[in-house]
């Protein structure tokens, strides 16, 4: 089988719930970047032969395939097809997964991968009644932006917790207290920020016309650990808790694209080349160490272990969970994960952020000249993705 290369990769600033990009719609985001890594690369649109985009939410814009929209928003011809693929946070890692899998098994040359997500847009759903005039009553209007929601009351229930809920079981079950939630923290602020103002996200940054931001909305550079230390638990009502909006990720909305090919399928030099993938799966309510083994079996499926490892984008949910991954890799220097800041400064738009820590790995390994590259997420419901690069 071929190879697969990633080509190029890009991605919008991520804004913040009801900021910046809170008015543009999630098709329209998702256009965005892929005519920006089209223009970019050069490429003829009609040799790309799917577009194959993530996106966790479909309960408003983004309904009946967003990637078949945004290609069609974006000015590809018609003959481009699309499909939306829905792995919850690991979408757009999914998507990147799915093309790499057409390429590998000469299905396709060109695949064009990513995906968005607008949380700030995802609108409120009620249930639809089973009869044509139901009685008089209340009904529970859901916020679809994120957790569960109508959930199969088959399910166990410790089965259905939220997914902070999860995160505090885990610190507690792997002994990671508040204040080392907050310290890695405000290391995410730091060195997004330092990574902003050295440029070392200025080769994946695609703008939104009339919606511009400098950086990430949500980057705090100032924030401390007394700051968050101030700050409410939210998921422990015993005064046991440890989980706080500092020490998550936020709700965002952002877009990224991964543009894949053969070796040769494109006239520039490839960023990186995928060696590895895998899926992990836990019980529902462990999802944050799911990670954990997922990105262990790509890296032996690539033929590399951790010694070889030189950079790990992992998707910062909680810091909980990235903090419970890396005691569950116990030979990965901490020093070498997320050096330029994660999810919880950056932001987690759900069905983008695959595609921006695959795309900013790529990146890196291209500024470093070589080197191994482990992008891996949890996933709600249990789950973990992971994809090794390399240079």
């Amino acid at each position: 089988m071929t190879a697969t290369y990633v080509y190029d990769a890009v991605r919008t600033p991520f804004g913040r719930a009801a900021g910046t990009l809170s008015g543009v719609r999630p098709d329209d985001l998702a256009a965005v970047v892929m005519r920006a890594v089209v223009e970019r690369t050069g490429i003829d649109p009609a040799r790309i032969a799917d577009v194959v985009f993530g996106d966790a939410n479909q309960a408003g814009e983004d309904n009946r395939n967003v990637a078949r929209f945004g290609a069609l928003l974006a000015g590809f011809p018609t003959s481009v097809t699309g499909v939306t693929v829905n792995r919850l946070c690991a979408s757009s890692v999914e998507a990147v997964i799915q093309g790499a899998r057409a390429i590998e098994s000469g299905d396709a040359e060109i695949v064009l991968t990513g995906g968005v997500e607008s949380m700030s847009r995802a609108p409120f759903v009620i249930e639809k009644s089973a009869k044509p005039w139901p009685a008089v009553g209340n009904q529970t209007v859901w916020n679809t932006s994120i957790g569960w929601r109508m959930t199969n009351r088959a399910l166990p229930k410790h089965w259905t917790i939220s997914n902070g809920e999860s995160a505090e079981k885990i610190a507690r079950e792997w002994g990671i207290g508040r204040e080392e939630q907050d310290e890695f923290s405000v290391r995410s602020h730091r060195l997004a920020a330092e990574a902003w103002a050295g440029g070392f996200y200025d080769a994946e940054i695609v703008q939104v016309a009339g919606h511009e931001l400098a950086r990430d909305e949500g980057i705090r550079g100032d924030t401390s650990v007394e700051k968050l230390a101030g700050l409410r638990a939210l998921f422990a009502s015993d005064g046991s808790g440890t989980v706080t909006a500092g020490n998550a990720s936020s709700i965002n909305d952002g877009a990224s694209a991964v543009l894949l090919g053969a070796e040769g399928a494109i006239d520039a030099e490839p960023l990186a080349r995928i060696t590895g993938r895998a899926a992990h799966g836990v019980d529902p309510d462990d999802f944050p160490i799911a990670p954990i083994e997922a990105a262990n079996r790509a890296l032996a499926r690539a033929g590399r272990s951790w010694a070889d490892v030189d950079l790990v984008e992992l998707n910062e949910a909680f810091a909980a969970q990235t903090l419970a991954c890396l005691k569950g890799w116990p030979e990965l220097d901490p020093a070498k994960l997320n050096v330029h800041g994660g999810a919880i400064a950056i932001g987690h738009p759900l069905g983008a952020s695959g595609g921006r820590i695959i795309g900013h790995a790529a990146h890196e390994l291209k500024r470093r000249g070589g080197g191994v590259a482990v992008a891996a997420i949890c996933i709600g419901v249990g789950q973990g993705l992971a994809v090794v690069l390399e240079r």
